[in-house]
């Protein structure tokens, strides 16, 4: 299997894709992965149910640990480090042909503290938001 040499300590094998690590008990998590797969057409992804516990990258610095109930996260290819809520959906716009055009003010000045308050909002209310099937979902206690 050909490898893509980084450095002489790691090297990453050319078929791992980015993964997108994902509440899969959460209606809201759910739908918001279905528009991803839409917007992913060139496939540089993998989603991830974090309530999967047969995924043992979850148990894998830097994933172990890292709140993936509380918000979405984005492990790059080279697996180095996780993004998380707001950072995690401005590393993803840069990966989709039609987010492209609005990657860019996602840095503007105050657009990381306004954006990431913003998808916290979002992440603590998702449950009434898009109701879960059942009345199911929950997040259990730390």
């Amino acid at each position: 299997m050909s490898r893509l040499r980084l450095n002489d300590h790691m090297a990453i094998d050319p078929t791992t894709k980015a993964r997108v690590l994902y509440d899969g008990d959460c209606a809201f998590c759910c739908k918001s992965v279905e528009l991803l797969k839409k917007l992913d057409w060139l496939r540089r992804l993998d989603y991830v149910n974090v309530r999967d516990n047969s995924q043992t990258l979850l148990r894998q610095p830097p994933v172990a640990g890292a709140p993936l109930l509380e918000q979405m996260h984005v492990l790059p290819r080279d697996g180095l480090k996780l993004f998380g809520g707001y950072h995690a959906v401005r590393w993803l716009a840069w990966r989709f042909p039609l987010t492209w055009v609005v990657a860019p003010f996602l840095y503007l000045p105050g657009m990381t503290y306004l954006g990431q308050r913003f998808y916290l909002w979002i992440a603590r209310n998702r449950f009434k938001i898009v109701p879960c099937e059942h009345g199911a979902c929950n997040i259990p206690g730390r």
